[in-house]
This record gives C-alpha cells, structure tokens and sequence, in this order.
C-alpha cells in the first residue's frame, strides 16, 4: 500500500511540474498586438496572404528591441551586425478578417552566433490560425556572415 502511495503522489507531483514549466515556457513567449484594418485586406475583407509575412517581421522587430534593447540601425552602427531572413516556411490554417485583432506570438526556438531559429504563430483569440518558422543569418554590412558578440548572446 504504501508503494502505491508514494508513486501516486510522485506522479502528481511529475504533473504539475511540467504544468508549471510549459507556464513558465510560455510566459518567456514575445506577444505582438495587431488590428486588421481595411488596407489589410483583399476585395473579400480577408487578410491578404502576404500581410501574414508583414505582422510576424513586425513582430520579431520588436522582439529583438526588446531582448537586445537596441534598434536595428544601433545594432549595424556599434556592432556591424544585421539580421537577415535566410529561410522561411508557414503554413495558413484559417483565415483573418477586416477589424480582426490578432496576436503574433513569438520565440527563439534556437540561438548560435551566426543565427537564429524562431517559431512564430498569429492566433485570433486562442485559435492559431497561421504558424510559421524563420531563420535568421547573422552577416556584417558587407553581407559576410559574422559572428553576434558575446554579450548580445548572453541577451537573448
């Protein structure tokens, strides 16, 4: 009886810390506001698919000001580096309309020195409704890839 206490108690326990670490996860997540506004849209008031493309650089814009706290133009001026978008895939799951509010949400699913792996969803209300996965080359302003500094690093 007690050994089946005890695992009983252990399983638990195995439960709410994952619970407690996909929370903690998802709290580390950047989350972007955006409002469909008609110039969003195509004849039929649907987000026009490129747009999509639009609301997640937005997104990993603000992302990087807020984990780095500088701006892109600092970022090439006092370390002569500069985030370009080496691949990208996506895929839509359902559609954003005229006066929508989304949400993209955002994260660093891999960090190197010379590149980045981000994970980022647009959701209307709790509902995905386009995913997608960007990778980012690091290069100088020579277009040579290059190498984040340390202390960049140790930010994101």
């Amino acid at each position: 009886m007690v050994v089946i206490k005890l695992f009983k108690i252990r399983k638990k326990f195995k439960q709410v810390a994952v619970v407690q670490i996909r929370t903690y996860i998802h709290l580390m997540d950047h989350k972007f506001k955006v409002r469909i506004y008609y110039e969003d849209t195509d004849a039929g008031g649907v987000v026009f698919y490129a747009n999509y493309f639009k609301f997640t650089e937005r997104a990993r814009t603000e992302l990087i000001y807020e984990k780095l706290k500088l701006k892109h133009l600092e970022l090439k001026d006092k370390f002569n580096v500069i985030f370009v978008v080496k691949s990208l895939s996506s895929k839509y799951i359902a559609p954003a309309r005229f006066e929508d509010d989304l949400t993209v949400v955002s994260k660093i699913v891999e960090k190197s020195p010379v590149r980045l792996v981000l994970e980022q969803n647009i959701e209307k209300g709790n509902k995905m409704i386009f995913t997608s996965t960007i990778e980012l080359a690091v290069v100088s302003s020579k277009g040579k890839i290059t190498k984040l500094p340390d202390q960049l690093m140790s930010l994101i």
